[in-house]
């Protein structure tokens, strides 16, 4: 069994991601519907933050609801909001015990009015906090990002505020969500699907993808554990050949 004394702390992953998905199928698999899987999924967020507290991961974004998920039925869209909003006051004394500080990704403007006022709470009530950064991409989608990005640069373009020859990387990085935000060293997607389903595609360029077969109610520490290790094992040479890394 991997534990967490098993990773080698010098080695970690700066900003990890995660794409949960499984809660339905794992609903289905226990005879239920589908927001029964959603409840059960909860559980595993707030174990999982724990854990990335615990192993000194700086940086986790999570992939809490996208831009598409708002096609999905009224009931279980209602029934995700209403999880985000008690979610976020029970986990309030978790996030302060832990010193975590709660960030957002994503148009949070079209959220529910009392799902947006409890996210906006927790962010100001945590903002002091200088651990862990936690992320939830909240009507996220990387694709409105960037089109949002293009439209705000070619304004400034457009007023002289900024000239195309000097538009780089950096100015590129300035007008998406992530501004405050490293690159993501590790993408976690779990329940065997081997997408990335419109998430951070500019943040993931040089990121290790680890995918995993098991549903997200069922991701535990030891599988956590797993990723990360998998992740250490792996040479990361960002266009370099090994002989130049060594």
């Amino acid at each position: 069994m991997s534990t967490i004394d098993s990773i080698d702390k010098n080695k970690l992953p700066n900003h990890m991601a995660v794409i949960m998905d499984g809660n339905g199928r794992w609903a289905k698999q226990h005879g239920k519907m589908r927001v029964f899987g959603h409840e059960n999924g909860v559980k595993t967020v707030r174990d999982t933050v724990e854990s990335c507290v615990q192993i000194g991961i700086s940086f986790l974004t999570l992939y809490t609801f996208s831009t598409e998920n708002w096609k999905r039925p009224k009931f279980e869209v209602d029934t995700l909001m209403r999880l985000l909003v008690s979610s976020l006051k029970k986990e309030l004394v978790t996030f302060m015990d832990n010193n975590i500080r709660l960030n957002t990704i994503g148009n949070i403007d079209s959220l529910p009015k009392k799902a947006n006022r409890e996210l906006q709470e927790v962010m100001a009530k945590t903002s002091g906090n200088t651990g862990m950064t936690l992320t939830l991409a909240l009507s996220y989608g990387a694709r409105e990002e960037l089109k949002n990005a293009v439209q705000a640069i070619s304004a400034k373009v457009k007023n002289n505020i900024i000239s195309i020859e000097n538009i780089d990387e950096t100015i590129i990085n300035n007008h998406l969500y992530t501004h405050n935000l490293p690159d993501v060293d590790l993408l976690i997607r779990t329940s065997g699907e081997h997408r990335i389903s419109n998430f951070l595609l500019w943040q993931i360029a040089y990121a290790e993808l680890y995918f995993t077969d098991v549903l997200w109610p069922d991701f535990n520490e030891e599988h956590l554990v797993k990723a990360i290790l998998n992740y250490q094992n792996r040479e990361r040479r960002f266009g370099k050949t090994s002989e130049q890394l060594t």
